[in-house]
């Protein structure tokens, strides 16, 4: 095997994905990661895969996309997928961890694989050689100018929100109530039921409550999936009830009735000492969450691990640049990786972390896959939908049935939405399946 290296910049989740993708193929690896001289505005911690958004990586079913995806991703051994599930503590029918214990995981693996070199400073150039960038959406400064000259795009980019972390022992339990919706999983959420009166007076002090300045907020982009929770407040006065304060599913043991609206908190750590309110992404003022929050039943006392805050995301006009291999159309020793891609979420930044690395090592080693996974899988029909030409408005996109190819046939009846997804999840793994023994053939050689 030649003495090659593979340059990775950027140790989030799509970046120590590739890096460790790569190494084993027994690719040397050159890992830059600018952290801990250097932070975003998003990130604290030391550790690389942080998470900064929320703890939960989204639905563990097979029937649903990214429940599939992540089944997908654990087929073909990921680095993340392990990191998740080592870590993972209660979520009902989702997948969550525990943030120290999953970034943890990643970074000493990363760091204890003799090919992967961490180089701990900030990229203002793009190295020569074939290169994964895996700079997150944060990207920014003279490298951000180097890949605009490099892809020639436009300046698209939208804004993304955290939403709060609370102490346990600071949510008033008298009033909130242990259950998962529909009872799936075990009591994994704690509920903070609110009646009409309740519900109404808290929306009216959201939609009025004093907001932090976040520059050029007001002319850009709110990706749906991370809307800020005064933002959808002022879409109607039932919006929360149909998204983040839903009720339906969820039975008040005090009253033996689904309540008016409900906000949910996940646990955040393993210990259960921290959980985060599900779908409150906000750029309210500090001051202001605390009061505006504090109406919510159970949370009046409520002590705070993390405000939540906001901010912007870049993203590349992928169609335009990349290919399905997630390189440049321009430069094919250049790899782009995670959310700077425009596919939204961890699991998806993760994939394309995943093909990035595998493309890059392949192109390193002169290799060829029997057959690349097209849209009959999940990972392959986000990595054919960020470099679709035809695409008029691109947008970021979390993974969906809906850019995957339709199974064949007619699934009808009640059922039929959850048998046609459980008939594409079969097909498709039965080509990940294939597409693994392929990566391990081409690894002995």
């Amino acid at each position: 095997m030649p003495d090659s290296t593979i340059n990775v910049i950027g140790a989030g989740l799509a970046g120590s994905e590739a890096a460790n993708l790569i190494a084993s193929f027994g690719i040397k690896v050159n890992l830059y990661e600018m952290k801990p001289k250097n932070f975003s505005p998003a990130h604290h911690s030391e550790n690389f895969g942080e998470l900064v958004c929320s703890n939960s990586l989204r639905a563990a079913a097979l029937s649903n996309a990214i429940g599939l995806l992540k089944e997908e991703l654990r087929r073909l051994d990921s680095l993340i997928m392990k990191a998740a599930d080592n870590s993972s503590v209660p979520a009902g029918g989702a997948l969550a961890v525990d943030r120290e214990e999953f970034s943890g995981y990643i970074t000493s693996a990363i760091r204890n694989n003799p090919l992967i070199n961490v180089i701990a400073e900030e990229v203002t150039d793009i190295p020569e050689g074939i290169t994964v960038i895996a700079t997150g959406p944060l990207t920014d400064g003279k490298l951000y100018e180097k890949i605009r000259e490099l892809t020639g795009a436009d300046d698209l980019h939208f804004f993304d929100a955290a939403a709060p972390i609370v102490t346990y022992d600071s949510i008033d339990m008298t009033k909130a109530f242990k259950a998962s919706r529909y009872g799936k999983g075990g009591d994994d959420y704690i509920n903070c039921p609110m009646n009409k009166e309740e519900y109404i007076a808290f929306r009216n002090e959201l939609v009025t409550a004093e907001q932090a300045e976040v520059k050029g907020f007001d002319k850009e982009i709110v990706f749906e999936g991370c809307m800020p929770i005064e933002v959808m407040a002022r879409r109607g006065e039932d919006t929360m009830r149909f998204g983040p304060l839903k009720p339906v599913g969820l039975i008040d043991p005090r009253t033996g009735k689904e309540p008016y609206a409900c906000l949910q908190l996940r646990q955040d750590d393993r210990g259960k000492t921290m959980y985060n309110l599900v779908g409150f992404q906000t750029r309210l003022k500090w001051p202001e969450q605390k009061r505006v929050f504090g109406m919510i039943p159970g949370l009046e006392n409520a002590e705070y691990y993390r405000m939540g805050v906001m901010h912007r995301n870049t993203y590349l006009n992928s169609p335009k640049c990349l290919t399905s291999r997630y390189s440049l159309r321009s430069n094919e020793d250049i790899f782009f990786a995670g959310q700077i891609t425009g596919v939204e979420g961890y699991i998806e930044s993760t994939a394309s972390g995943f093909l990035a690395g595998l493309y890059a090592s392949l192109r390193c080693l002169g290799l060829e896959l029997e057959k690349a996974p097209d849209a009959e899988t999940v990972i392959g029909a986000m990595a054919l939908y960020v470099s679709d030409s035809n695409l008029k408005k691109f947008v970021p996109m979390n993974a969906n049935f809906g850019i995957c190819q339709p199974v064949p046939g007619k699934f009808r009846g009640k059922t039929g939405k959850k048998d046609r997804n459980e008939a594409f999840a079969a097909r498709s793994l039965e080509q990940i399946t294939a597409l693994a023994g392929d990566i391990d053939r081409l690894r002995s050689k």
